[in-house]
């Protein structure tokens, strides 16, 4: 199986969708980066995604909070989804001076976008996801680094 997927999204709709459909395959304890400029779909990405784990209600930007909880049912077990934006981090410390390190776990599902701004001091990504404009499209670029980043990609395939 590929763990290297690449996806060309043709408007909001689109990313929206893949969110919901990659929303399936993840399993807890899976933290995904989320790469690419302003604008690039990177939010609205998390938003098919937490959606796609059948949150009903508003799933809000956490630009301003730095992270926003969300709790879903997976594989039948309650699970807290984590997105964060570290977009107005001016450096590393502050992720240490926020707490967040406790946040990931194995019962919890984190959605990081800006994560270069944490540094190293962040676990690794188990999927990194690229966002990049491309005329009125977007490309979408995933890639699994760890075992269940791979397995989370290879189910991803399979619908």
């Amino acid at each position: 199986m590929e763990h290297d997927i690449t996806l060309k999204l043709a408007d909001e709709q689109a990313t929206l969708k893949l969110g919901a459909d990659f929303a399936r395959a993840l399993c807890a304890g899976v933290n995904i980066y989320l790469h690419g400029n302003l604008g690039a779909g990177k939010t609205t990405l998390v938003r098919g995604v937490i959606h796609g784990l059948c949150f009903v209600g508003k799933v809000k930007s956490p630009t301003y909070t730095l992270v926003e909880p969300y709790q879903v049912m997976m594989n039948q077990t309650n699970t807290n989804v984590y997105h964060f934006d570290l977009y107005r981090f001016m450096d590393e410390d502050e992720w240490d001076a926020a707490g967040f390190r406790d946040y990931f776990n194995p019962h919890s599902v984190c959605l990081i976008e800006w994560p270069d701004k944490a540094g190293s001091l962040i676990p690794q990504a188990d999927i990194d996801v690229y966002l990049e404009l491309d005329g009125e499209c977007r490309i979408a670029r995933l890639i699994g680094n760890t075992t269940a980043g791979k397995e989370c990609l290879e189910r991803y395939q399979e619908f």
